[in-house]
């Protein structure tokens, strides 16, 4: 029997990670720790986890120190999903993405220093968004960090405190890197799920400039076996690494909608394009090689299998999400004083 904390439990992966260990190891007991911003949904959790006694939620925030410590203080393994999420909302509130990727991660790492004798792991989930625009292809885990908006400042941040904490102290870090996920559950402010409901609702399908900015794609599911894998790993092999989370294939997002709409039997004619937006990343592809020969991990569902289980999630789940189509796009001030909705 293992004890997990997982923060920001509730929110798109840390929820589909909740379920993927309450499947996969009866004997685990799950603890989230989550605030419930905007992005964070109880409804997430399905009720039988909820009623389980292997199971226990606290609402708090990640920067409540005292409640930080107690809880660290009872688990085995600690997972940090718990963020502020979207490049466009960090354009337009990029304080609060400090307060909580970067203050709050220090929260979360001083509290397993605090028990490092009692800590198997902590798995600091990172982001692809930290390295900037491809300088090389694949991009590697030793490719430089070069932020391109607030948000993916905040976890480049997050990333080298970790980093920086395992360094200093020791503590039993592991760094993934996942590049950019989808599937059930992800909030309407990205894009495959904006896509896909608006797709649904026939409206118009706005893509950011010209739609060439690529990105590597990763099904959740898959990175949630990651995941997995860098929990049940020998720890002395991935003590300190930093590992990408990616298929090694980029896709664009012009052509993301062109797939969308010929999934779901739609007219191209519904894709209209806007200003590119702020601090924009032209390119994203992964290297695949460390997650292999590390975790023995590699991504087994190809785009094309992916996105018609997550379209058809979303056609079987409009109660879901049709709550939050008022938070699909925000307003955005640009370097030339303009709004435009993002």
């Amino acid at each position: 029997m293992k004890r997990i904390l997982i923060t920001g439990g509730a929110g798109f992966i840390g929820s589909n990670f909740v379920r993927y260990i309450f499947r996969n190891y009866p004997d685990y007991r799950i603890i989230i720790l989550d605030d419930l911003t905007y992005a964070g949904n109880p409804e997430n959790i399905p009720e039988a986890i909820k009623k389980s006694q292997r199971f226990k939620f606290w609402y708090g925030n990640i920067n409540n120190l005292a409640l930080v410590n107690n809880l660290v203080a009872e688990v085995d393994i600690v997972i940090h999903f718990a963020a502020e999420s979207h490049v466009a909302r960090s354009i337009f509130d990029n304080r609060l993405f400090y307060e909580t990727d970067v203050l709050g991660t220090q929260s979360i790492a001083n509290a397993v220093l605090e028990n490092v004798s009692k800590i198997d792991r902590f798995i600091h989930i990172s982001t692809s968004e930290v390295y900037g625009t491809a300088l090389t292809e694949p991009m590697t885990e030793e490719h430089p960090l070069n932020p391109t908006n607030p948000y993916a400042s905040a976890k480049a941040g997050a990333d080298r405190l970790v980093y920086s904490y395992w360094r200093t102290y020791n503590i039993p870090v592991i760094i993934l890197r996942p590049f950019n996920n989808y599937g059930p559950y992800q909030h309407l402010e990205k894009v495959i799920p904006r896509f896909i409901t608006n797709t649904i609702l026939n409206e118009p399908l706005t893509v950011h400039g010209d739609g060439k900015n690529s990105r590597d794609w990763v099904l959740v599911e898959d990175v949630c076996e990651a995941i997995d894998k860098a929990m049940h790993c020998d720890l002395k092999r991935v003590k300190g690494e930093v590992i990408n989370i990616g298929t090694g294939r980029d896709i664009d997002v012009l052509t993301i909608a062109h797939i969308i709409l010929e999934k779901m039997n739609r007219p191209k004619s519904l894709i209209t394009h806007i200003g590119d937006r702020p601090g924009q990343v032209k390119r994203h592809i992964s290297s695949t090689k460390k997650a292999y020969e590390f975790l023995n991990w590699k991504a087994v569902t190809k785009f094309e299998q992916g996105i018609e289980s997550t379209i058809k999630w979303y056609q079987n789940n409009r109660k879901w999400w049709e709550k939050m189509l008022w938070m699909r796009q925000i307003p955005i001030i640009t370097k030339e004083g303009k709004v435009g909705m993002y």
